[in-house]
């Protein structure tokens, strides 16, 4: 019985040295030590849109609640505009007299006697004053105080207010400058300046607004000083009076 013999390789093509085997390589450090550690992948940056998309939206809403707001505030005053047509008091000087005035270096003593009619010329507005400051400035110096007491302004009402301004060896400022006063004391002849200062209420219908802090300015007074005992008056037909509100704003006030 013959055995069969397999031959170990493949004879060679055309007569030729049998064919090697395929070589094995040796495994790289990549695959010996990652062969169960997944691959690294970079981790992309943090999104931002999302946060600048959300202060975008605020700010915008913002800006239009705002606006609404002053769109409404402009529609409502318009509205109170045209149903009561609301206007400034008027202040105006009727009288005033001078009756001492005394000036040394480092004090001033004078009195004077003040008469002011208030107008309110409004048909449906009426006006709560408290009680308001005088004070007589002469070359940007404080020479006489006063005051008038509070009252109610009614529609289409006139109101007189008069009172006694004077001060009484009031104190000079050191420093101060009292040139102007010692030429008006030698010229006999005194440039006046009323300032009134005083809060106020304003009712509108049936509201009642809060307390408006308001300045009354009259300006280019002037008036003789008296040698003795009899006063002397100064001519106030001419004498204009400017109503001012004073808004404060932090420390500033307008």
């Amino acid at each position: 019985m013959n055995d069969k013999v397999h031959p170990s390789a493949k004879p060679a093509a055309n007569g030729g040295a049998p064919a090697a085997a395929n070589p094995a390589f040796p495994a790289n450090k990549a695959q010996l030590y990652n062969t169960s550690r997944p691959a690294y992948r970079p981790q992309p940056p943090p999104k931002r849109g999302h946060r600048r998309s959300c202060l975008c939206s605020c700010c915008l809403w913002s800006t239009i609640a705002i606006l609404l707001i002053l769109l409404l505030a402009a529609i409502a005053g318009a509205a109170i505009y045209v149903l009561y047509r609301p206007q400034r008091p008027s202040f105006a000087v009727n009288s005033l007299q001078l009756s001492r005035f005394n000036l040394t270096d480092n004090s001033i003593a004078s009195s004077f006697n003040l008469s002011v009619t208030a107008r309110n010329p409004n048909k449906k507005l009426t006006f709560f004053y408290d009680s308001i400051a005088v004070k007589f400035i002469s070359g940007d110096l404080d020479i006489a105080d006063g005051s008038f007491p509070g009252f109610t302004h009614g529609r289409r009402n006139v109101t007189t207010l008069k009172s006694v301004v004077s001060s009484s060896k009031n104190q000079i400022a050191d420093g101060a400058d009292t040139t102007q006063l010692k030429s008006s004391l030698k010229n006999r002849s005194l440039p006046l300046k009323i300032q009134l200062d005083t809060k106020v209420k304003v009712k509108i219908g049936g509201i009642k607004t809060k307390n408006l802090r308001i300045r009354v300015t009259c300006d280019g007074i002037k008036i003789s000083i008296p040698n003795g005992k009899t006063a002397k008056s100064a001519t106030t037909s001419h004498v204009k009076c400017k109503v001012d509100p004073r808004i404060k704003i932090i420390k500033w006030t307008v």
